[in-house]
């Protein structure tokens, strides 16, 4: 199984990966994974990207889609992988499809902009341990106090509101017309695409991509 998740931050894309990951044993891939890696291991793709991230310049499209293929010829991939995160534009699918990777489903999570704002500007962090909490929906024990500790918690600035905001109009405009470029090859039967309300519990968003899978 070859897949695609689509979705803006703070749909539960993370989650979902997991679930997929473990149902079908396959391995969840993020281009920012594969960049550390590749920069660890020292591959050659690997020396290029940190020159580059050293000198402050972006990684290209093309260096980018290489670590991809170089990272899916491994062993852990032979019945499949999850991309998540990637492709985030069309030059980038555009040049998965000429590298002849085949993808089988691509998945879209479906939030509103206000839904992602509230989930992601509640979020709460204790900064030593990663512990996380939500003022709603996993709130401390005390407002702000780490449970275990009794430090303070943090809103991390990629989780304020104004923050929030400028991310979704990224993903407006970067990631939106992956959505066409996806449906339009769905409708030439070239692989399945499936749009989910990411507004249920995340057992509920996984029960419907499972099924989704097995009747299809």
């Amino acid at each position: 199984m070859k897949i695609i998740l689509l979705g803006p931050p703070g749909a539960g894309k993370g989650t979902q990966a997991e679930v997929l990951c473990q149902n079908f044993h396959i391995p969840h891939i993020s281009t920012g994974n594969m960049l550390r890696e590749a920069i660890k291991t020292g591959t050659d793709l690997g020396k290029k990207a940190k020159k580059l991230m050293a000198n402050g310049i972006l990684v290209s499209d093309e260096v980018i889609v290489d670590v991809v293929v170089e990272r899916i010829k491994q062993k852990d991939c032979v019945s499949g992988f999850l991309f998540d995160g990637f492709p985030r534009t069309i030059p980038q699918a555009q040049a998965l499809e000429d590298k002849k990777v085949d993808i089988n489903l691509v998945i879209e999570i479906n939030v509103p902009d206000e839904v992602i704002i509230g989930r992601m500007s509640g979020r709460r962090v204790h900064l030593d341990s990663g512990r996380n909490y939500h003022i709603d929906f996993n709130p401390p024990k005390v407002p702000d106090i780490d449970d275990l500790t009794g430090e303070p918690l943090i809103q991390r600035e990629d989780d304020r509101p104004e923050t929030v905001k400028d991310r979704l109009n990224v993903y407006l405009s970067q990631t939106l017309p992956l959505i066409d470029f996806y449906l339009e090859r769905s409708r030439n039967q070239q692989l399945n695409y499936l749009k989910v309300s990411g507004l249920g519990s995340p057992s509920e968003v996984s029960d419907l991509i499972l099924a989704h899978i097995k009747n299809n």
